[in-house]
């Protein structure tokens, strides 16, 4: 192959942030230029963000991309340059790439796989292009070729797939690439993370150059770029089965260039971004770029959080330092305060806590049921990070809910009759106040739920569900107890060996009554067998019972009774989840209904299912 300086750049893009976009196209130009770089591929539709939802379906903001590709032609002299870009042509709306060289638009290569699973809806907006085929289309008076085409830089012929192209196996573009004479092949992406995900990337990057028998470049996007999708930003690069560029997973930047020189000569020499694949760091890296995106992009001055001393509200306590944290290693103190419009000064050594203090404030609202326990877990936690930390009882408020209702029923309220009111008036009492509290600090409050809790509804809707932002709604609370030890060593936080130390309770009845989650509804354990079976991969209960019989070391009747239990509250309530706060996708599958998971709100419940279950004669 002849000599060759490629580069990927990911970019933190945003929707409608024209300007800010264009900037972090333009500031990787010219670090390419600056290094040499003779082919740029930024990732699929960065120059719009990939989240644009239904802006698509508008014209004048397709015309408005287009608008900003011009402007990029102005940046290209000397390099050529790929850049993602809707285009409407003949009337029809597709994925492209332009390709621009030398300060001229080149042609426009077409997506030809459009992706419709999980928290894809691309068939909304996009049609896919038919292999083979090359049309024309307007670009300001000038015929500039679009579809299935191929090119050439120094000698090496190059081609595309655009990220979902690259997933069709047996059907996709690459071999007819391959056909086509291709050396070179780049994949510009706008690919979801997921814990795991980074690695089955590199298997088809490397799989990719063996099959193809091309030198194959993937780039992606990077950052929570509208709100609940968070991309890592992965630049890869293989030849011959072996992976030779990896660059650092989410970053905080907002623009990432890496560069390779392709020639035999130093192929083997190009170093490689350490990369452990451990989940838990996934998980903790992910949740805190997305908390800083979604705190900058919202213009918000902070976090609120009622902070109970359990599990869920000190994971997330915890995640928002691990954000300051890390932002501040990445970008430095004073960027990283300018990033989030900050203006605040540090004083003392200990920076983090001093802007933990300025960013998270937290109050345990205790009741009469609330423990001494839960008490000191909480406080503890919150002086150990920083964060600023109340203390109010929400008591004088239920029982002022309570004798209202009383008087109107004309019967007291009892725990025998009213348990799950009762029950709900506590979490629903908690709402007003913390509600105001980030109104006054003009701060995201953030809701602590799970998706344990969102697969069995076990959360109060406008209680401990309220909130703008639900930060671990998309990660299981079997995992969030494991990561909560993990983080207590890992992480460096001894102010969650408290957390750690106390099993997970609502603490919304009586003390003397000892009540746990777990108690209330199954070992979280089983929850993610179950759910993991249910909703991933969407089988039915009887399925489940038959699987997991042969897993678990449960009785038959205890498992059934299980079984019937997730499938019962799952059903009744939907409409929980049809409400709860915006959630990061984190995980290979999620349960909100706008991104990943649809099912209807009013149902027959499995009802014929579990009786199928139920009714099934053990060997």
């Amino acid at each position: 192959m002849p000599t060759l300086k490629i580069g990927g750049a990911t970019v933190n893009q945003t929707p409608l942030d024209w300007e800010g976009n264009f900037q972090n196209i333009k500031g990787a130009i010219q670090e390419a230029k600056e290094q040499g770089v003779d082919l740029l591929c930024f990732p699929e539709l960065s120059i719009t963000g990939y989240g644009s939802e239904d802006l698509f379906l508008s014209n004048w903001y397709l015309k408005k991309a287009l608008d900003y590709i011009q402007k990029a032609i102005a940046l290209s002299d000397g390099l050529t340059i790929f850049i993602g870009t809707p285009l409407k042509v003949a009337g029809k709306l597709y994925n492209t790439i332009a390709i621009i060289d030398d300060g001229k638009l080149v042609s426009f290569v077409a997506k030809q796989s459009l992706a419709i699973d999980g928290l894809h809806y691309e068939y909304r907006w996009f049609e896919p292009w038919k292999p083979g085929e090359v049309s024309t289309v307007d670009f300001f008076g000038q015929k500039v070729p679009v579809g299935d085409i191929i090119h050439e830089k120094k000698g090496v012929r190059y081609g595309f797939e655009i990220c979902e192209d690259a997933w069709r196996g047996e059907h996709r573009p690459g071999y007819r690439l391959k056909d086509r004479g291709v050396d070179l092949i780049f994949n510009p992406s706008a690919s979801h993370f997921a814990m795991g995900k980074s690695l089955l990337r590199e298997e088809l990057v490397k799989e990719s150059s063996i099959l193809l028998q091309a030198t194959y470049f993937y780039v992606n996007l990077l950052g929570n770029e509208a709100g609940r999708v968070v991309f890592d930003g992965e630049i890869l690069l293989a030849a011959n089965g072996k992976l030779l560029l990896k660059n650092k997973l989410l970053s905080f930047k907002d623009f990432q260039l890496r560069t390779i020189l392709l020639e035999d000569s130093n192929l083997e020499e190009i170093e490689i971004d350490e990369t452990h694949h451990n989940k838990k760091e996934e998980f903790t890296q992910a949740t805190s770029l997305a908390l800083f995106d979604y705190l900058r992009k919202s213009k918000s001055k902070g976090f609120v959080l009622s902070l109970s001393g359990g599990a869920d509200s000190s994971s997330i306590a915890v995640l928002v330092s691990e954000m300051i944290k890390r932002g501040m290693e990445e970008l430095g103190v004073t960027a990283f305060l300018d990033k989030i419009h900050l203006p605040y000064k540090p004083v003392s050594l200990e920076v983090v806590k001093e802007i933990t203090g300025q960013l998270l404030y937290t109050a345990y609202q205790g009741s009469t049921n609330s423990s001494r326990e839960t008490l000191e877990s909480a406080q503890h936690l919150a002086l150990s990070i920083g964060a600023v930390f109340y203390n109010w009882e929400i008591s004088e408020e239920v029982d002022s809910y309570s004798r209202k209702m009383e008087a109107a029923l004309g019967r007291s309220l009892t725990w025998e009759h009213d348990d799950i009111t009762l029950q709900n008036i506590q979490a629903r009492a908690r709402s007003p106040i913390i509600w105001m509290l980030a109104n006054i600090k003009n701060a995201l409050l953030l809701t602590t739920s799970n998706r344990s809790e969102g697969d069995v509804g076990y959360a109060t809707m406008d209680g401990d569900t309220s909130g703008s932002l639900s930060p671990i709604a998309a990660v299981d609370k079997f995992f969030l107890l494991e990561w909560l030890i993990w983080a207590e060593s890992h992480l460096g936080y001894p102010g969650l060996s408290r957390v750690n130390a106390l099993r997970p309770t609502a603490e919304l009845r009586p003390m003397e009554n000892k009540q746990t989650d777990e108690d209330d509804l199954m070992p979280y354990s089983v929850i993610v067998e179950i759910e993991q079976l249910a909703i991933r991969d969407k089988r039915s209960p009887m399925d489940i019972y038959l699987i997991l019989r042969e897993e678990l070391n449960i009785d038959s009747r205890t498992l059934k009774g299980y079984i019937k239990k997730f499938f019962t509250l799952w059903s009744r309530n939907q409409w929980k989840r049809e409400r709860l706060a915006p959630s990061f996708h984190l995980d290979e599958f999620n349960v909100d209904p706008k991104t990943w998971y649809r099912f209807p709100i009013l149902s027959g419940g499995y009802e014929e299912e579990l009786r199928e279950m139920d009714t099934m004669e053990e060997e």
